[in-house]
């Protein structure tokens, strides 16, 4: 397995940025998306974005499109969320994810998650 540890979150007044962490450990040989999952309080957990660990491929969600950058450091199995232009509905949970090559498109490998929250 892989396991993953998120760090950078806190508190942002509205229009500020963040930049999120996730480091990973473990078998990381086998990482082929490196993601990333917010879950807001009584909300279900929605997907963010996700990078593909070898191409560097990118996906966001509609609601943090030229907002939010996802980007990765191999050499230091690790990857990361810049957000900018912070609303207060992306106070979340924020958690990091990966899906291994042995189980094609599963989150298998989860963070327990970092607090971000948007001020008004």
């Amino acid at each position: 397995q892989v396991q993953l540890v998120e760090s950078g979150g806190g508190l942002v007044e509205a229009g500020g940025s963040l930049r999120l962490s996730c480091a990973a450990s473990g078998r990381t040989f086998s990482i082929y998306l490196m993601g990333w999952f917010r879950q807001a309080p009584g909300k279900e957990r929605e997907f963010v974005a996700a990078i593909n660990w070898s191409g560097g491929s990118t996906w966001y969600a509609d609601s943090v499109k030229g907002r939010f950058t996802i980007s990765r450091d191999n050499a230091k199995n690790t990857v990361f969320l810049q957000m900018n232009s912070l609303k207060p509905d992306d106070t979340a949970v924020y958690y990091c994810a990966v899906t291994r090559n042995e189980t094609p498109g599963r989150y298998n490998d989860w963070g327990r998650g970092t607090q971000v929250t948007v001020s008004s």
